[in-house]
């Protein structure tokens, strides 16, 4: 209470903020334990829960991003406590202090080869790496365009930037050239900036990537593709979808997803690497990414160059997913890679839907708004290269019937 007994402005807003949220889409924070295999246990007692509303049983994962399985590979959990004996957990400072150490040098070195570009930058978290592209490539002059389903990251970044933002339908190159024609006719001299995705994650789907980075020469636009969810798993050798191709300026990815370890990076030609040194504060005003996760990060590389095979079959059992699911009268989940998204429309009936699977000792997590659009309430089921045999079935038996098709 402030000195007149009254409630202050500020708690008054967030109170009504938070007495305004239907109850199905109130978050709360669950704690889980890795199990044997691909198991996770869910621990009582995390934010937010309720006596005994904690899971018995082990839960099989169908959730996790660590798509290859490499946060557990034994080569790459020794890399990074090496590399925790050599240097001690955190890095103590910024990059541009006393942060940087030899293990970040050859994680950039070995990414910048990889990926045929002449720089690269570690950040210490995919949203930050985001937030500091689009603020180093746009600013109060410049028009972003981006696609209608990207990150909350990249639209934080264009805020930051204070850019002038347009957004087009969703992986639609008609509605995106038409944009930039428009833009280029009226201020030619004006930075243009588009901002997309190799793999949405909540969505499954890739845009025609080499279309797209044509399309951007055509009009003088600049290209930053967020590959976060393809690295290690999409393109060739696991590259992304942007591998080689003119006209992709700046590459975002993420050691969180496919690398199995955390953090993230940036990766240009040599010109937008100096830029984001010299000018980026996201860059420059962090402690820089912890040397045990470019460790880890870095082996998860090594393997991920030897083992190209395993992304392969990874895509093969997707492609079989997808095509028993819709054998068995759900919805196809769009696209090609391992997140297969099962629309089911209704938030209660998505939620419903997760306690079925939870029941049944498979995790898969109920996505709803505002982070997918309202009426699009799904479960996002992910693909791991260490699930085991027979998961497939034991799904298709869990998710029961498939829901009728709305009356029209």
């Amino acid at each position: 209470m402030d000195a007149d007994g009254l409630r202050p402005p500020w708690r008054r807003r967030l109170l009504d903020g938070l007495a305004a949220l239907q109850q199905q889409r109130r978050r709360r924070l669950r704690s889980f334990r890795p199990t044997a295999g691909s198991g996770l246990q869910e621990e009582p007692g995390g934010a937010g829960a309720v006596p005994g509303d904690s899971w018995p049983i082990p839960l099989l994962d169908l959730a996790s991003n660590d798509y290859l399985g490499l946060s557990r590979h034994p080569g790459v959990i020794a890399a990074a406590r090496a590399e925790l004996e050599r240097s001690g957990l955190g890095a103590g400072a910024s990059r541009l202090v006393t942060g940087t150490r030899p293990v970040h040098r050859l994680l950039e070195a070995a990414l910048a080869a990889w990926l045929g570009r002449e720089r690269v930058l570690l950040f210490p978290s995919g949203f930050q790496a985001n937030v500091a592209a689009v603020s180093a490539l746009a600013d109060r002059q410049s028009l972003v365009c981006a696609d209608r389903h990207v990150h909350h990251s990249l639209l934080a970044g264009v805020r930051a930037s204070g850019s002038r933002l347009v957004r087009f339908a969703h992986n639609d190159l008609g509605d995106l050239e038409r944009r930039l024609a428009q833009a280029r006719s009226s201020q030619p001299d004006q930075t243009r900036l588009v901002l997309s995705e190799s793999l949405f994650s909540m969505e499954g789907t890739s845009p025609d990537v080499p279309a797209l980075a044509a399309l951007c020469r055509r009009h003088g636009a600049l290209l930053l593709l967020d590959e976060a969810h393809a690295l290690g798993v999409l393109g060739p050798g696991g590259r992304g979808l942007g591998h080689g191709l003119e006209g992709v300026h700046l590459v975002c990815g993420t050691f969180g997803k496919a690398f199995g370890s955390g953090g993230a990076f940036l990766a240009g030609d040599a010109l937008l690497g100096d830029w984001l040194l010299q000018a980026s504060g996201a860059f420059r005003y962090t402690t820089a990414l912890a040397p045990p996760l470019a460790a880890g990060a870095l082996a998860a590389l090594r393997q991920i160059e030897a083992q190209p095979q395993i992304a392969t079959e990874l895509l093969a059992r997707a492609h079989r997913w997808r095509q028993a699911l819709a054998a068995a009268g759900w919805p196809r989940p769009a696209g090609d890679g391992p997140v297969l998204p099962l629309l089911v429309g209704d938030d209660g009936a998505a939620l419903a839907l997760q306690e079925r699977l939870e029941a049944a000792g498979l995790l898969a997590v109920a996505i709803r708004p505002p982070t997918v659009p309202a009426g699009t309430a799904r479960l996002r089921l992910v693909l791991r290269q260490d699930l085991p045999a027979g998961t497939l079935a034991r799904l298709i038996g869990a998710l029961g019937p498939a829901p009728s098709p709305p009356t029209p």
